[in-house]
């Protein structure tokens, strides 16, 4: 399962599809918290999409049906920073290009959103008080430390010399 794993082995089409399906997840739990709670609550949408982007990630990551053993969750995690972090996309593009490791990709694209956030957040951006701000930082700095936490083995195998790079298996 995962988007790399569907790339590397079923090819391009098959991780582009699941890149998609995961992405979408993300993007379709913000878009039904913003039609349930957009009229009453407007003043703290940013916060509110916060945590549903990271509901979905913590769904993917740890799935109760699969014995709470699921994703690594950056192709979820996509979902929300896409929407809202262009930057990003190019961050994770440039960071895979570059070092051919998906993993160095996912992490620096993670950091990168939660320096987006807070550089944002700092210049008035989301439009909301301070403690749903510092509510926002918090929920950032968790999609972070579930990445890292998600990817130890990869940061392990890395640091060994040993991390797979990408490659794209044959499309079937």
């Amino acid at each position: 399962a995962g988007t790399t794993n569907a790339l590397r082995t079923m090819g391009w089409k098959a991780g582009v599809i699941t890149l998609l399906g995961d992405c979408l997840k993300c993007v379709f739990a913000v878009l039904v918290v913003r039609l349930i709670f957009g009229g009453a609550h407007g003043d703290i949408m940013p916060v509110l999409s916060q945590y549903a982007g990271l509901g979905a990630i913590l769904g993917h990551n740890y799935p109760f049906y699969m014995k709470f053993k699921g994703g690594k969750g950056i192709a979820v995690t996509a979902g929300i920073i896409i929407t809202t972090w262009k930057i990003c996309l190019a961050v994770f593009l440039i960071s895979v290009a570059a070092t051919k490791y998906v993993s160095v990709g996912s992490l620096v694209v993670v950091v990168t959103y939660f320096i987006c956030v807070v550089v944002y957040g700092q210049m008035g951006g989301f439009h909301v008080d301070g403690s749903h701000l510092t509510e926002m930082y918090v929920l950032a700095a968790l999609v972070v430390v579930s990445a890292f936490y998600k990817h130890k083995a990869n940061i392990g195998r890395l640091m060994n010399g040993t991390e797979n790079k990408l490659s794209v298996g044959r499309s079937k």
